[in-house]
C-alpha cells in the first residue's frame, strides 16, 4: 500500500515537472514572438524602396491597398496582385481612387478573390505570380502582420522567386494589445503547422 502511494506521488511529481517545463517553453516562445513582431522594421519611408516585377498586397487592414496602388503608380512594381478581395468585388470598389491615377493601367492589376487566410493569400498569389512570370515580388502588408506573412510566403513560393518586404505602419485597428496577442497566437499556430 505504501509502495503504491509512493509510486503515485512520484508519477504526479514527474507529471507536474513536465507541465512546468512545457509551460516555461510555451511562455518563452510567446515572449519571443511578441518581441519579434514588435521589432519588425517598417520600411515604407526608407530609401531606397524595394522594387520588383510584381507586388502582392494583403487586404485586411485599412491603408494597405492605397499604399500598394501608390507603389504601382511610382513604377516600383509593374504588376499588382490584390490578394484576399471579396469574391463579388469590382476594381472600382476595391480602390475607388483609381481615376485619380492616370499612370496606372487596369491591365496591370489582378484581384485574387479565393483566399481567406494568409496561407491562402500565398497559395493563390503564387498561381497568379507564376502566370505573370514574376521573378521577384514585393510583399505589402502592415508591420504587425509582416513577420508571419513573409514566413508563409517564403514557405509557399519557390526559391527562384525573390520576395522583398514593404512593411506599412499598423492601421488604427491593429495597434491594440488584443491584435498583437492574436498575431502571436496565429504565429504560434503556423509555426506548429510548419513543423508537421
Amino acid at each position: 500500500m505504501l509502495k503504491s502511494k509512493l509510486l503515485l506521488i512520484k508519477k504526479q511529481t514527474i507529471l507536474i515537472k513536465i507541465i512546468l517545463v512545457l509551460s516555461v517553453l510555451i511562455c518563452g516562445f510567446i515572449g519571443i514572438q511578441f518581441v519579434q513582431i514588435l521589432n519588425e522594421p517598417m520600411n515604407l519611408w526608407s530609401e531606397p524602396l524595394p522594387t520588383a516585377q510584381c507586388g502582392v498586397v494583403l487586404t485586411g487592414a485599412t491603408g494597405r491597398v492605397r499604399e500598394a496602388f501608390e507603389y504601382l503608380a511610382q513604377k516600383k512594381i509593374q504588376k499588382l496582385i490584390v490578394s484576399g478581395v471579396y469574391k463579388n468585388s469590382k476594381l472600382h470598389e476595391v480602390f475607388p481612387y483609381l481615376p485619380f491615377y492616370p499612370e496606372i493601367h487596369t491591365t496591370d492589376i489582378f484581384l485574387e478573390k479565393r483566399s481567406e487566410t494568409t496561407y491562402g493569400n500565398a497559395k493563390q498569389s503564387l498561381i497568379i505570380a507564376e502566370n505573370l512570370k514574376c521573378k521577384s515580388i514585393v510583399l505589402v502588408t502592415s508591420q504587425i502582420h509582416m513577420r508571419r506573412a513573409y514566413r508563409i510566403f517564403k514557405m509557399t513560393f519557390p526559391e527562384d522567386i525573390e520576395i522583398k518586404k514593404l512593411s506599412l505602419p499598423n492601421s488604427k485597428t491593429e495597434k491594440n494589445f488584443f491584435d498583437l496577442c492574436l498575431e502571436v497566437i496565429k504565429s504560434l499556430f503556423y509555426f506548429v503547422l510548419s513543423l508537421a
